[in-house]
């Protein structure tokens, strides 16, 4: 009997874990292709703030999970244009920026909330789906295939963010913008163009996260990201920059968060340490950063606007 309490702690804990993940991990890839072409976004908290409150409003009027992940991502796309505008074109500070593109989505949405829907409101939430064959393997299955199609797509994003940086023109392009930029500018690639598309995409990518948390959750609260796009971020600095780094990091964090659940569930943590308990995740983040951001430099030309001829 403690045999098969181990195996379904086990297998309850690494499920869980992978889809706390699945929000980190779809901020922090998004984040990771705008740093590669030279734009830090502290802002990335914001818009998932407002891709939640988007979906979970959508999702609240019309009962429908497609038209709310469509929308947390178009509200992620139009605040990555805001962004792209203000740091591209217009050159400005990206670390103050940023945490103004944050500032404004933590009290937009919660204005929005206030005004719109009062007091929360349950939704439904993305149902379950076992892949065919893999999913009904004992303990494996149950792990790591029976999840929300958002777990699915977070983590198949990963391979496909890979093969678009390190294989394409438009990866080499953002590579070359977080690198030098004024060498690819003498080669007739258009600067902002490509840090646009970088911006935009990597926004869009923040909506799409929050959109996933607002409706794997089934509702909408003031601050519901609690600072996770600031993790987003770390983690980003922890995966050297790369999608399997990034998933790597995003996996660590998921399995300490989910463990630390499971220990308050099972009572192995005392009311009096609960607060400590809810912060290891986040050290033992920041820990590893410290011994992995070492080993690897960042872009180049990382927060530095582009002036031709500059």
């Amino acid at each position: 009997m403690s045999d098969l309490f181990s195996i379904y702690l086990l297998v309850a804990t690494v499920a869980a874990g992978i889809r706390l993940a699945t929000p980190f991990l779809l901020a922090s890839l998004g984040e990771a292709l705008g740093q590669r072409s030279g734009v830090l976004n502290l802002g990335v908290d914001g818009v998932m703030l407002l891709g939640a409150f988007g979906a979970y409003y959508t999702v609240l009027k019309t009962n429908n999970l497609l038209l709310g992940v469509l929308f947390g991502i178009a509200i992620g796309a139009a605040m990555g244009l805001a962004y792209a505008i203000i740091t591209v074109h217009l050159r400005a500070q990206q670390g103050i920026s940023g945490i103004g593109i944050y500032l404004f989505g933590l009290g937009m949405s919660d204005l929005l909330f206030q005004k719109l829907v009062g007091t929360p409101r349950p939704i439904m939430p993305f149902m379950t789906i076992p892949l065919p064959v893999l999913g009904d393997l004992p303990v494996v299955g149950e792990m790591f295939f029976q999840h929300t199609l958002m777990v699915y797509l977070a983590f198949l994003l990963v391979p496909v963010m890979t093969f678009v940086v390190n294989s394409t023109t438009f990866g080499l392009n953002v590579r070359a913008m977080g690198e030098n930029p004024e060498a690819a500018d003498s080669l007739g690639v258009s600067v902002a163009m490509v840090r646009y598309t970088a911006i935009i995409t990597g926004n869009a990518l923040a909506g799409l996260a929050g959109a996933a948390l607002a409706i794997e959750l089934g509702i909408f609260q003031q601050n519901l990201t609690n600072a996770m796009g600031f993790i987003a971020i770390a983690l980003v600095y922890f995966g050297a920059w790369r999608p399997l780094g990034v998933m790597a990091g995003s996996l660590v964090f998921g399995m300490v968060a989910a463990i630390v659940l499971q220990c308050k569930t099972l009572g192995l943590i005392p009311r009096g340490a609960s607060d400590l308990a809810a912060m290891a995740p986040a050290v033992i983040t920041v820990l590893a950063l410290i011994v992995v951001a070492r080993r690897f430099r960042q872009p180049a030309s990382l927060t530095k606007p582009y002036v031709r001829g500059g």
